[in-house]
């Protein structure tokens, strides 16, 4: 038996099963409609036929996301750019582990990016929350997403963890496929990033080794560090915060999810930058031997961290949020009167969108104003630790 009938349930389509799917998927009336709103340029019958048309993954990719991503990139950013490849070869794989602002566009822009720059796209890991309906599945699953499943019980978590764990193995080492991974489950919504340690257990639990380092070093990590100028999310993540506080029982809907990812996807984003990091083997390879499992989670993650954080893009207004939060003018330099007034009326002009009861403004400022401040924050502590 192919040892890729162990991931059925978990893995993306193999390209046989494309054309499919793809049959399918353009007959169902959801995603049709989804289509017709999200992507006016590209008029569905011609879309049909062109999707009809593709039986591989890498045609789909080519073809279709590559040119939504480009459109998206047009009409809702002032530019992306990605600096770093200098820092991995490209002739190998890797396992990329990111900060995650965005919960569609992360990996979407990597892996547009990773086209533009003549190599091949990255599978991507997404939680099958996101899946609210099953033509999306389908849609992620021709992008060379594999499934993260979320929300079962301790037992059968452990069990999942283990297959995710396997399949990435798998995926870098057998299929030869660089992959995508956030440091942590969801979004930081305050972006104070740190990677879970629970994330570096998962990817040890399939390697072949006694080792944790061995096993590791075998992913080929590079960190990825992600900036968006502003995030068209903020003032629903803001919102999200008050709401949670104000009942320590709130839970988001599927409907929120959906927000999100249109909002993140459809709203201005001011200059997005990626930063790829060297691999982090030869970091790995100086860890003390005598390390117990907790520590070398921990020491694994800090490493991790360390990479994200020195290269994020800093923005003037990351340094007026910081003095904010701190109450002072101490970072003046960077900015000026001008940018100061523009950042403020920026964040007034989110928080006006908030729809709550007992809107507290002040709380609200003060969360999106954090956002903005803590990449710098660790920005400057993972530079003073260089």
């Amino acid at each position: 038996m192919d040892i890729q009938n162990n991931f059925d349930e978990i893995r993306p389509y193999n390209d046989e099963e494309v054309h499919t799917v793809l049959s399918r998927l353009v007959e169902e009336p959801s995603f049709v409609e989804v289509v017709k709103k999200a992507i006016p340029f590209f008029p569905f019958d011609q879309l049909k036929q062109t999707l009809l048309s593709i039986h591989t993954k890498k045609e789909f990719q080519i073809d279709i996301m590559v040119e939504i991503i480009k459109y998206i990139m047009k009409s809702t950013t002032n530019g992306v750019k990605t600096t770093g490849w200098e820092n991995i070869d490209k002739d190998n794989e890797y396992l990329f582990i990111s900060n995650h602002r965005d919960i569609v566009l992360d990996s979407a822009l990597l892996s547009a990016e990773l086209s533009f720059a003549g190599r091949n796209t990255c599978e991507i890991a997404i939680g099958d929350n996101l899946l609210i309906f099953p033509w999306i599945s389908d849609l992620v699953r021709l992008n060379k997403n594999f499934i993260v499943k979320r929300g079962v019980g301790i037992r059968q978590m452990l069990e999942a963890s283990k297959l995710l764990s396997s399949y990435i193995h798998y995926a870098r080492t057998q299929k030869h496929e660089s992959i995508w991974i956030a440091q942590r489950e969801g979004r930081a919504k305050d972006s104070n990033d740190r990677t879970q340690e629970a994330l570096i257990k998962m990817l040890n639990l399939g390697g072949e080794s006694d080792s944790i380092i061995e096993n590791i070093m075998n992913l080929n990590i590079a960190p990825l560090s992600i900036t968006y100028e502003y995030d068209p999310c903020d003032y629903l993540k803001a919102k999200e915060f008050q709401l949670k506080r104000d009942n320590p029982d709130y839970k988001k809907e599927q409907s929120d999810d959906l927000i999100n990812m249109r909002t993140g996807i459809m709203e201005p984003k001011g200059h997005v930058f990626f930063h790829v990091s060297p691999c982090i083997n030869d970091t790995l390879a100086t860890l003390p031997k005598e390390l117990d499992k907790t520590d070398t989670f921990a020491a694994i993650a800090a490493i991790i961290d360390q990479a994200i954080h020195a290269n994020y893009h800093i923005f003037p207004h990351n340094y007026v949020a910081l003095d904010y939060i701190n109450g002072n003018n101490d970072l003046d330099i960077h900015y000026t009167d001008e940018q100061k007034d523009n950042f403020y009326a920026y964040v007034d002009k989110q928080i006006q969108r908030i729809d709550i009861p007992n809107k507290d403004i002040a709380y609200l400022t003060h969360k999106i104003m954090e956002m903005y401040a803590n990449p710098l924050k660790n920005y400057m502590t993972a530079k003073s630790l260089l």
